[in-house]
Formats: C-alpha cells, structure tokens, sequence
C-alpha cells in the first residue's frame, strides 16, 4: 500500500474511506438557517481537507467586485483512521467542532469551544470588527439611522448561530438552449439592506429571481422577482424614457393586460373545465404584446436577445433611469438588449403583508441585469457570480422545483 507523501503515517485507503467517502455528502451548495437572512455554502476538497466555505457578497454597492469568502468548518485527518472536525468561526485560529449528517440533503455543525469566539474587547469590539468585515465601514461612517438599526439587528441576529448551523441543500438552475441568459447566482442591490445573494432560474415563459440571502422584509427562500417573458417592454425614446411618469404608464398599461389575460384564460377555463381546450398559446400573447411598439419598430419579442447559445447579439437600446428612481449604485450601464414585464415582492419588517407589485426587467447583457420597482421608485442592479461551483447540478429538473418549493417554505 502506497504511503501519503505529505502525511508519512497515512494510507490512501484510510483517507478515502475515513475522510473522502464518509463525508462525501457534505460536497456542494448549502443554504443555513439563520432566520430570514440565508446563505451560501460551498464545501469542497482541497488537497486532504474537506472545507465548507462561507460566500458573501461584496461590500456595498460595489456589485460587480467579487465574492469574499471565509471558511466555517474544515475535516481532516489528524492519525490513521481518527477523523477530525473543526470550527474555523472567530480569530483565534481553528478548535474543536463537530459534524452530524441529519439526513439527506441536511446536516448540521456544532462549535464545542465557542469561547475561541469572543474577543477581549466583549461584544462591542466583536460588533466593530463584524461590521468591518461585513460593511467594510465602521458604524460612524453609516449616517442613515434605519440602515443603522437594520444592521445592529443582522449582528444581534446572526451573532446567536456563531455554535450550531443547520444547512439545507441548494442546487444550481438547470439550463435550457432557449434560456434568455445562463441562468445561476447573481449579487443584487437591495437598498438599505445592502448586497443579496440571487438565484436567477427560467421556467419556460417565466424567470424567477429567488434569495439565496435575504433580510427582516422578504427573507431567504423567497422569490424576489418574477419576470414575464411572453410580455416584452419597448422603452420609449432616451429623452421621454428619463420622465417616470412615462415609464410608468407603460408599465400599468401592460400589468392591465396581463390582468385582462388571465381573467379571460380564467372564464375559459371555468366554461370548458380544465382539462378541455388549450390555453392560449405563448406565440398568441407575445404577438398581443408587441402591439406596445410604436409604427414602423420591430416588435421587442423579435428584437430580444437569442438564447444563451444563440447567435448575433441583439441591438442595443440606450437606458437611462427615470429621474426620481432610487438606485444604490449609479455605475449601471447606459445601453440594454431587452426589457420585460414582472413582478416584484415587497412587504413590511417581518415579512408583513407580503405582495407582488409591477416593475421593469432590463437585460443589460449576458452577466448583468436590473429591476426596476415602480411603487418603492428604485432600482436594484444584479451582477453575475463568476465562481465555478462544483457538485451542485440538480439531479433532475423535478429535484430542482422540489428545492425551490422546500427553501420558499422555510420562511412562509
């Protein structure tokens, strides 16, 4: 039996069926609980460790920087055939901790030295240096009081999972040759809230938006933003498109007949039954749609951008946000390929009298795109996360919609 060159007292057998083999379930993405605020976390192998890393978006506004990471736990070898766990959470460097496999798709992590979590200082310093990390500012730099209140409540929140986490697994959207874009993570804007983790996934005529991280409103699981793709958005002229008033009268203009659609699809359904006559088709309603182009335009459903695969890109349209929309980073781009109806959620702290209200999609290319929300006037810019996750390919198109329902259910 070939002996480890880095670890003289070991055998292969013993890492693989020790370490490799008994933890190869951990492998993939994770979402924890923690309340409304969600997560990301990726456990890999690196060299004779297996590591859970903890993703967190850049600070805010900078959409665009990449992800920062940290890592949680690690799991090794330290003798022949004794397995070791440690918890990597605080600044005084790896200690005791333990991992237990609930059941499939489920496991959990417990610290058995929190006290490697506590700073000299007491909770002011360990609040300092949270901020610090998660901010990149310090509280004196944060001049809006209600962002001061949100963030004080995420350190006193999440400070009471720094010993035991429970992850639930997450999959990566599967992807189609008509998918408007590659779908899978993007960081989103949030206001106040700051940067969001974002899972963008198509289902035939319909994107969804759904948190992978989220806060006290709409929290993790949720799904943020639907967009309907059979009913494409012509803005207006760059000059007309900067007045709100116009943008939003477009917009309740197309949510009226998408309301008038489905009440009709409704009436049918209740003369015929269900199960008789078909729906009407998606053709039908893009074509119903593109009645929003002005003379002599190509309807906006033949303009769109091709699929993820396809060919020539689609012209650009120059974009301008409407004068009075909010957005937290004005670095946004100034041209798009395609803009669409949808929805987004709002509601109050807690996830108080949640509804779904009108906005824009804008595609601004393969890696970026916004949301415009009409009734909070803001806007929220998504960047693409470009990190090649492994093991986290849904079995099944049906294994991914089951997750989707089961993480929207937690937070319900």
């Amino acid at each position: 039996m070939k002996i480890l060159p880095d670890y003289e007292h070991m055998e292969y057998q013993d890492v693989y069926t020790c370490l490799l083999h008994r933890y190869r379930h951990l492998l993939g993405l994770w979402q924890p609980d923690i309340g409304p605020y969600g997560g990301l976390l990726n456990v890999v192998i690196d060299g004779l460790f297996i590591i859970g890393w903890m993703y967190l978006p850049p600070h805010d506004p900078h959409v665009d920087d990449p992800m920062r990471f940290k890592p949680l736990f690690r799991i090794h070898l330290m003798e022949r055939r004794n397995t070791t766990v440690e918890c990597m959470y605080g600044h005084k460097g790896p200690h005791s901790g333990h991992v237990q496999i609930v059941k499939k798709d489920e496991f959990s992590t417990k610290c058995n030295q929190t006290d490697h979590h506590r700073m000299s200082g007491g909770r002011q310093e360990e609040f300092r240096t949270w901020l610090r990390e998660e901010w990149g500012r310090t509280l004196e730099d944060i001049f809006h009081e209600h962002m001061q209140e949100l963030i004080l409540m995420k350190f006193i929140y999440t400070s009471q999972y720094d010993n035991c986490l429970t992850y639930r697994r997450i999959y990566l959207p599967p992807q189609s040759p008509d998918d408007l874009i590659k779908p899978g993570l993007f960081k989103g804007t949030y206001g106040s809230h700051g940067l969001e983790i974002v899972m963008l996934s198509f289902h035939g005529k319909t994107a969804k938006g759904t948190k992978i991280t989220g806060d006290p409103n709409i929290p993790a699981g949720q799904q943020t933003v639907e967009i309907d793709l059979a009913h494409p958005i012509q803005l207006p002229d760059i000059e007309n498109l900067s007045s709100f008033s116009e943008l939003s009268r477009l917009v309740l203009e197309v949510q009226e007949q998408v309301r008038q659609e489905q009440q009709r699809q409704q009436d049918a359904e209740e003369e015929e039954g269900i199960s008789e006559g078909p729906a009407p088709c998606e053709e039908e309603l893009c074509l119903e749609a593109s009645s929003q182009c002005g003379d002599g335009e190509v309807p906006a459903h033949e303009q769109g951008p091709p699929a993820a695969g396809g060919s020539p890109p689609a012209p650009l349209c120059p974009f301008v946000l409407p004068g009075g929309i909010a957005s937290r980073n004005e670095d946004y781009p100034r041209t798009c390929r395609a803009c669409f109806y949808g929805t987004g959620l709002i509601a109050g702290h807690g996830f108080t009298s949640p509804e779904r209200t009108p906005g824009v999609f804008v595609l601004f290319d393969d890696d970026r795109f916004g949301f415009i929300w009409l009734e909070l006037q803001s806007f929220s810019l998504y960047s693409r996360i470009k990190v090649a996750f492994q093991n986290a390919d849904p079995p099944s198109r049906e294994a991914f919609d089951e997750m989707l329902k089961n993480i929207q259910l937690l937070t319900s």
